[in-house]
């Protein structure tokens, strides 16, 4: 399965945020839509992430007052990014290794959506099942040999 696929069935809709943003604006966004992440979008450009850990961090550093903080404080500046074709092993693999649970998804400069670690795990159980039931219907009706 390839991130093209996770993306069509999750669909391509993106929260986003600006730079001079509050922080405290963004909970509430994340909040409200049941999400981890936003992309921090100027004039149309990425220019990075903000998820659920950067804010804790703040409101760790901050001893839990986000008060005026703006959102370019605490972002991610080079999240880790994925293109269509990408296998979702491979970004499994490599969103474990760098400890990341939301990619954004880019394709010739252009945002095209975000996946998140709960997408790609959707995919590998949907992926499984589909498997487990060709694999059953093939033994079903396995050819018996004559003995």
């Amino acid at each position: 399965m390839i991130i093209r696929d996770i993306l069509s069935l999750k669909g391509n809709t993106i929260f986003s945020i600006a730079p001079d943003g509050l922080v405290s604006d963004a909970v509430a966004t994340m909040v409200k839509n049941d999400i981890g992440s936003l992309v921090v979008m100027a004039d149309g450009e990425m220019q990075g992430m903000l998820t659920f850990r950067e804010v804790l961090r703040a409101l760790d550093a901050r001893h839990g007052n986000l008060g005026d903080l703006p959102v370019r404080e605490v972002m991610v500046r080079e999240p880790l990014v994925c293109v269509l074709e990408d296998s979702a092993d491979s970004l499994r693999e490599r969103m474990t290794q760098q400890h990341v649970r939301y990619v954004p998804v880019r394709e010739d400069g252009k945002l095209l959506g975000v996946i998140s670690f709960h997408d790609i795990a959707k995919a590998v159980i949907k992926e499984a099942s589909f498997e487990n039931r060709l694999l059953k219907r093939y033994i079903k009706h396995w050819p018996e040999e004559d003995v």
